[in-house]
Parts: C-alpha cells; sequence; structure tokens
C-alpha cells in the first residue's frame, strides 16, 4: 500500500515534468485541521512565477480530480530557493561538496541535527563529513535535510 507522500508524488511529478519542469521534491504537512502540500519545481533556467502559476494549476485540477486529500489544504509550488531542500540520493550527489544540514528521525550519538560538508553516496546513505568525522546516515533516516548557502 502507498504511502500518501507515494500517492501524492505519482500524481504530481508528471504534471510538473509535463510543464517542462523538474519535479524537485514536496513536503506534505498536516496538523490538525491545517494541511499543507508543499511543492518545488526547477527548472535549468530558474524557476519563474509564470512557472509556480503553471504547475499549481495543473496540479490543482488533477488534486480536484484524483481527491488524494481529504478535505481542505494549502497548496504551495516554488523553486527550492539557494538553501533548498534535499530529498533523494541524486540530490545529495548533486550537491556534493556543499555544506547540508540534516535533521534525523531517532536520535544517533545521542542527537538528531549535523551539520557538515557532503562527501557522497554509497549504497543507498548519505556520507556527511562533520569537522573531522565522517558519519553515513541511511536517506530512510533523515527526515529533513537542507543545503547551508554560502555566500
Amino acid at each position: 500500500m502507498a504511502t500518501k507522500q507515494e500517492t501524492l508524488q505519482a500524481l504530481i511529478a508528471p504534471v510538473a515534468e509535463a510543464m517542462e519542469c523538474e519535479f524537485w521534491g514536496m513536503e506534505y504537512l498536516s496538523q490538525g485541521r491545517h494541511t499543507t502540500l508543499r511543492i518545488f519545481i526547477e527548472r535549468e533556467n530558474g524557476v519563474m512565477l509564470e512557472d509556480c502559476e503553471k504547475v499549481s494549476r495543473q496540479v490543482s485540477a488533477v488534486l480536484d480530480v484524483e481527491d488524494p486529500i481529504s478535505g481542505e489544504y494549502t497548496l504551495e509550488v516554488s523553486s527550492p530557493g539557494v538553501d533548498r531542500p534535499l530529498f533523494t540520493l541524486d540530490h545529495y550527489q548533486r550537491f556534493q561538496g556543499h555544506k547540508a544540514e540534516l535533521r534525523l528521525r531517532t536520535p544517533f550519538d545521542g542527537r538528531r541535527k549535523f551539520s557538515g560538508v557532503i562527501s557522497g553516496i554509497e549504497n543507498d546513505e548519505v556520507i556527511l563529513q562533520v569537522e573531522n568525522e565522517e558519519y553515513l546516515f541511511p536517506i530512510d533516516s533523515i527526515e529533513k535535510a537542507n543545503i547551508v548557502p554560502q555566500f
């Protein structure tokens, strides 16, 4: 049985691709009666407001027909931004050498938050260099990860 996240992604990713955008990822946040579906899209030459509007309209239409979310929800479509979230192993590979902040689902060595440089991936694990230590985190153990912008 597919999770809500997998069901939504299966509906949304093809819509973004049809609109000539890369489906970067999504966040499905359900907090009591307030539900937010945040979709991140990417384009080679950058995401414009018009891209977000087009994808939002099309995704909204698909979700109205398929009705995978019961009740009211807020739909947001945006670029991943400079502090972009990382969702897949491919994202970690693409941002190898960049600094990232990770929050784990369960504590490791007594903590859930780690900040370091992405050294690469190995099988289904992300290699994070934190000062003089190298950590391997299974992708499934990472609750949230973002690039730390360097200016």
